[in-house]
């Protein structure tokens, strides 16, 4: 457990004028920064502390003006320190981060195109999640935005950075792909067929998510945070159901603790599975690929004996869970899961036995260590480029801290790495299920959560099959939302992608982007 005074004593110490420093329970120090202040604080957090800024978040102030929230994650300690920061209405700019850290040049686009605030010194300031025809001076995160004036895609293109040379050619791909997959554009830059360059661009599905959260009652939330990216429903609604217990200071009964813990991990073993049959077939090997379906829709219909619902939606609830282990149901998952997970096993031996599959996944898409580590990935593809960081353990939620998580981790970097992630991880989640169920108490699965403070501000924080989801969340009136920012781990890895690809051959790219498998919705917020 990270010493939270110590922490608060040494930044109260700085000459950085911070104001407010005080401690949270269980994991954060809290303090208030002026605008000027914001690169020097992060300089001395990176430096002497270890931290990055993992979540950076846009608010109106309630006294007018706006406030920007600074998530530092302190590395190798249970610890954050939240940094807020005023931006006066009529000054609308703020220092940037982003020659500091990518993922914060990220954030920043993203608060210049939704609020209209200015990163001063940004050096890329092109829309992220506006696409270019948006009408200037929109901005439709502000409380005035009202409905945008009418506009249409007049056809100019986005800016994409060129890569010239002798013997270089473009080749673009989507935004409309075949299938049912959600639109992305890729644009290739290549030397015969060997990538040089590429370039994503999203948020050709943009909803306007946290704009829906915005006057929902708390309790409502939790159906709109699980629709947010339909293959980790339980993921954003534990994080966004963790956040407004935060707010409202309840703690979870120890038996929803523990049903958390199946339900999660119910999630994360669905879809790691279908993935490892999904890269299979991304080699041509068929076969591989549909037992791993087979062995999804069984565990898609466990999920559905349980709860009702073979996404496991309608389970959680601010407090606890709205579901209990019905009658029978530890025993179906006590003989379901290790059949499924055994049945799995003899499939990986069988692929993993393969050399023409073997010689496609080694090498293919590497992520450096150091790459993964500027970048800031989180999650499995971090864990695939030797990153040893997992939110179940470093940053203990549901009843994960009394289960001893495992955690695996290879350094390749490449394609088989991220597999064989997704393969530890399937074994892990089948004994963190029986182990939740050995210890699985009785009582209530819910504490009422009566009201939220408000003006009250918190995060949630949930290691999801992808990697860690986090939703901040600012309370309103009468128990209303006033601001709720969702990051999923797609946003970002999705630009993580781009270097993974580099000196692969073109036709190896659905394979590498099928070992990330990346989510759309989840990013086109």
């Amino acid at each position: 457990m990270a010493d939270l005074n110590a922490i608060a004593h040494r930044l109260e110490g700085t000459n950085l004028g911070l104001t407010g420093v005080e401690t949270r329970a269980p994991r954060e120090v809290r303090l208030t920064v002026q605008g000027e202040k914001i690169p020097a604080l992060a300089d001395y957090l990176r430096d002497y502390l270890g931290a990055r800024p993992e979540l950076i978040v846009a608010e109106e102030a309630r006294a007018g003006g706006f406030m920007l929230r600074y998530v530092f994650e302190i590395e190798g300690a249970d610890a954050f320190v939240v940094a807020s920061s005023p931006v006066p209405a009529d000054a609308p700019a703020f220092p940037s981060l982003a020659t500091r850290w990518y993922l914060a040049s990220r954030f920043e686009r993203e608060i210049h195109d939704l609020f209209g605030l200015t990163p001063a010194g940004h050096p890329d300031l092109r829309r992220l999640p506006l696409h270019q025809f948006w009408p200037a001076g929109y901005h439709p995160l502000r409380k005035d935005a009202g409905q945008p004036p009418a506009f249409v895609d007049d056809g100019s293109p986005f800016p994409f950075r060129r890569v010239e040379g002798e013997g270089i050619f473009e080749i673009t791909v989507g935004p409309v792909h075949a299938g049912i997959i959600e639109p992305g554009h890729f644009r290739f830059s290549v030397e015969g067929e060997t990538i040089v360059n590429l370039e994503s661009r999203l948020y050709f599905v943009h909803k306007g998510i946290e704009k829906l959260f915005e006057t929902r009652p708390f309790a409502q939330g939790v159906a709109l945070a699980e629709r947010i990216s339909g293959d980790t429903s339980v993921g954003h609604a534990m994080a966004f159901c963790q956040a407004v217990e935060s707010l409202a200071g309840v703690a979870v009964p120890p038996r929803a603790a523990f049903l958390r813990v199946l339900l999660l991990e119910l999630e994360r073993l669905y879809n790691h599975v279908a993935d490892v049959g999904a890269i299979c077939t991304d080699t041509g090997f068929t076969v591989a690929h549909t037992h791993a379906m087979r062995i999804r829709e069984e565990v898609l219909r466990l999920n559905a004996r349980l709860t009702g619902h073979r996404l496991l939606r309608g389970t959680l609830a601010p407090g606890g869970t709205s579901w209990d282990l019905p009658p029978g149901g530890g025993a179906d998952v006590r003989a379901t899961v290790p059949r499924l997970v055994a049945d799995f096993d003899e499939v990986v031996e069988i692929a993993l036995g393969n050399s023409l599959l073997l010689d496609r996944l080694h090498g293919t898409g590497t992520l450096t260590r150091r790459t993964a580590r500027e970048m800031q990935v989180v999650g499995l593809a971090a864990r695939a480029s030797g990153i040893d960081a997992d939110a179940r353990r470093d940053h203990p939620f549901a009843a994960y801290g009394d289960l001893e998580v495992q955690t695996k981790v290879f350094t390749e970097g490449d394609v088989w790495a991220r597999l064989m992630v997704r393969v530890e991880e399937v074994r892990e989640a089948a004994r963190l299920i029986a182990a939740a169920l050995e210890a699985l108490p009785a009582g209530e699965v819910v504490t009422p959560v009566r009201g939220l403070p408000e003006g009250g501000s918190a995060f949630g924080l949930v290691e999801g099959w992808r990697g860690p989801v986090w939703h901040w969340a600012v309370a309103g009136r009468d128990g209303m939302l006033d601001r709720v920012k969702v990051k999923d781990p797609s946003f970002a890895n999705w630009p993580a992608l781009n270097y993974a690809v580099l000196k692969d051959i073109v036709p190896d790219f659905p394979l590498v982007n099928k070992s990330f498998n990346l989510s759309y919705a989840g990013n086109d917020l």
